[in-house]
């Protein structure tokens, strides 16, 4: 759960700004200044830009964050006569304004000599939002590794052509997290971009367990030793990476599959099925030292690998038709993280931030902003203020926007 007690007063914004606070705020007010400066002496002065201030990149992200709510089909709309008109909040500042902040907007203005990573734009903002998760929450001992679903604007899709949603989906990047399957909160996120070369490039890619495996170790870097149960799907689960991560303390428990998985050092004959027809609930079992290799069956087989459940200790998935199925206890504790984490998804995934930009850095930088408001939701809920207020996700956005407009004046949470 949370580390700090806020405040039964405490604001949407506050709980946002445990994860940006003023001075990543700041820096952004800095970084496009600079940018702006360098540009125009680049391509020629623009007369109607103005230094942007600490309170209009508040409005900017306001503006930006709303979009999540309303899910409109440009963020633009907001000042448009249509339907996503939204007048209450377009006379905080001028559409010109806004596309001006829009077209100059950096994190990090200049590329170092010394960088090299791709995301360097927002690889600062990245390690500070990371530091925010570690100091703002405690997970549960029970976590998963997934990319989490990111819902398409509907309204896109429901006007698109086919070619369009094609040409859409094809992202520069994927995202990954490891979540505590108890809250969902996000505890940590990786980002692989699936341009250039070398370790974390097109070449890995063509490699998915090895690039799976990579993604897994960055994810649990700050996991050790901490007796933490990660739950995985069929890409990430292998009997190396297993192995690896229980020298670190680290236990695990994942889904097989052999088309999917790396299968390397597991007996074949657990692999196969059987070609005696098998009733529901059966299994078998394979063990070495710690590690067990579980094949249930249940209208189809289903392989697990463990090193965090004992596979003798026995428990149930229940099914409304056929009632309860016995299974070992891997498998039961398996389907339950993974279906909080559908539900998770569900609940969540429609509130990520509609903009799309062309730029893979600043779609990242809006998915991490998504998923910083989704965390300050679960610790809001979490906290006495949610017991004085009780805001839905949805208001708890709204809030959220007013407060960054300077529409709500925030209470003070000191």
């Amino acid at each position: 759960g949370p580390t700090r007690k806020m405040p039964l007063t405490a604001s949407a914004m506050d709980f946002f700004q445990l994860f940006v606070p003023d001075n990543v705020l700041k820096n952004m007010v800095v970084q496009t200044n600079m940018y702006a400066k360098k540009y125009q002496e680049r391509f020629g002065s623009d007369d109607a830009w103005i230094d942007v201030t600490l309170t209009e990149m508040k409005a900017f992200l306001g503006y930006m964050i709303s979009t999540s709510i309303h899910h409109c089909e440009s963020v633009l709309s907001i000042w448009s006569s249509g339907f996503y008109s939204n007048k209450s909040i377009a006379l905080i500042m001028t559409q010109s304004r806004f596309e001006k902040i829009l077209k100059y907007f950096h994190v990090v203005a200049f590329r170092s000599s010394q960088t090299t990573h791709g995301l360097y734009k927002i690889q600062p903002f990245l390690d500070s939002l990371q530091n925010g998760f570690d100091s703002a929450f405690r997970p549960s001992q029970a976590q998963v590794l997934h990319e989490p679903l990111i819902d398409e604007d509907p309204v896109f899709i429901a006007t698109c052509t086919e070619r369009e949603l094609r040409k859409r989906k094809k992202r520069k990047f994927s995202l990954w997290v490891r979540q505590c399957s108890s809250t969902g909160f996000i505890c940590q996120i990786y980002v692989h971009l699936k341009e250039g070369s070398g370790a974390d490039g097109l070449d890995a890619l063509k490699n998915k367990p090895q690039l799976h495996s990579m993604v897994a170790k960055s994810l649990c870097q700050n996991a050790s030793g901490k007796n933490y149960i990660i739950f995985t799907g069929p890409s990430i689960t292998s009997l190396n990476l297993f192995e690896e991560f229980e020298k670190q303390g680290i236990y695990c428990c994942g889904l097989l599959s052999t088309r999917k998985s790396d299968c390397t050092g597991l007996p074949p004959s657990m692999l196969t099925n059987p070609e005696t027809p098998q009733s529901r609930g059966q299994y078998r079992i394979r063990m070495k030292g710690n590690m067990s290799l579980i094949c249930w069956y249940n209208k189809g087989h289903f392989r697990f690998l463990t090193n965090a459940y004992s596979p003798v200790q026995q428990g149930v998935i229940i099914k409304r038709k056929s009632g309860e199925i016995p299974c070992p206890l891997a498998v039961e504790a398996f389907a339950a993280h993974l279906s909080y984490i559908c539900k998770y998804d569900d609940k969540y995934s429609k509130y990520f931030i509609s903009h799309k930009p062309n730029k893979t850095w600043q779609q990242v930088f809006w998915f991490a902003i998504s998923i910083a408001i989704n965390n300050a939701y679960i610790l809001y809920k979490m906290s006495e203020a949610y017991h004085v207020t009780r805001y839905s996700r949805a208001q708890f956005g709204e809030r959220l926007v007013k407060e960054l407009l300077g529409l709500e004046d925030t209470s003070p949470s000191h």
